[in-house]
Formats: C-alpha cells, sequence, structure tokens
C-alpha cells in the first residue's frame, strides 16, 4: 500500500536516487550538478521550515516519488506564490502517483493560505505539459531557450493553478 508523508533526512539517499538520473540524463531539469544526501537533506528542512513543504511517498519501505514547493521568487510580493517539483522513480510513472502527490502538496499550500501554484516545464516535456493541463493548470507563458543543457538550449513553459 502506498503512503504519502513528510520527508525526513533519512529520506535524502532515496530522493538522489531518483532525482540524480533525472538531472543528469534528461533535460526535464536544467541544472547539471547532481544532489547529494547533505544538499537534500538541508532541503528537506528548509521547505518543512516554511513556506513550503516537501512529501514522500513509498510502499513496503521503498520510495516510490517525491514532491515539494516553495516560494516562486524571493520577497514578500511573492510569499503566497509557490513553485512546485514532482520526481517519481521509473517504476511508479503512471500510475497516478504523481496526482495524489499533486493533490498533497496543493491541499498543503492552500491551507497553509497561498494563492497561486507554479509549474516551470521543459518545453519538450509534452507529458508534463499535459499532466498540468489536466490538473486545472493553465499556460501562461513561455520563455523561449532560456535553458542550457546537452549542448543546446531549451525553452520553459510557465503553467500556473489558482489554489
Amino acid at each position: 500500500m502506498t503512503t504519502i508523508r513528510p520527508a525526513t533526512a533519512a529520506d535524502a539517499a532515496a530522493i538522489c536516487a531518483i532525482w540524480n538520473p533525472i538531472i543528469r540524463d534528461t533535460v526535464i531539469t536544467f541544472n547539471p550538478a547532481e544532489r547529494d544526501t547533505a544538499e537534500i537533506a538541508q532541503m528537506i528542512a528548509t521547505r518543512q521550515a516554511g513556506p513550503g513543504a516537501f512529501v514522500v511517498a513509498e510502499d513496503a519501505g521503498n520510495l516510490l516519488g517525491f514532491a515539494s514547493y516553495a516560494q516562486f521568487r524571493g520577497g514578500l510580493g511573492y510569499a503566497r506564490c509557490m513553485e512546485h517539483t514532482i520526481n517519481l522513480s521509473p517504476a511508479a510513472r503512471g500510475r497516478g502517483l504523481g496526482a495524489k502527490l499533486m493533490a498533497v502538496i496543493e491541499d498543503h499550500a492552500r491551507a497553509a493560505g497561498h494563492h497561486i501554484m507554479v509549474a516551470a516545464i521543459t518545453g519538450s516535456n509534452d507529458g508534463s505539459v499535459r499532466f498540468h493541463r489536466a490538473h486545472g493548470y493553465v499556460h501562461v507563458g513561455t520563455m523561449p531557450q532560456v535553458g542550457w543543457k546537452f549542448g543546446r538550449y531549451h525553452d520553459l513553459v510557465l503553467m500556473q493553478k489558482t489554489l
């Protein structure tokens, strides 16, 4: 049975095991630097302290995916606008787990009084655009060629949802 719970520092290695292949092998994120457990543990602590959250999905002790959110940009003017990340292990994709993680972080953000959730998606990631559209996100802009990875430029699609 899959459970979703707040992440802890003890989850950092399993989160790295999911996230680092995505960083290393895809353009889902433009950042080429793989994460280490200390960095992830700090990210968990920072987001849990707010504004934000960091949750994991697990089944029988195996981490299947994670979701987190934090303030979209710094400063008080953006205090109610959040941006999220959802990543799943390859075996967990296509089973509805991403939707469950999304619902948990959106509910958390809504309960915390946040107003907007942003998704920043690589332009070529049609699956993520479809996923977000199916969950009520609307396209608000495309930033052409702002990302650089694997020797070429990539667009960034911005979508948002009013919570």
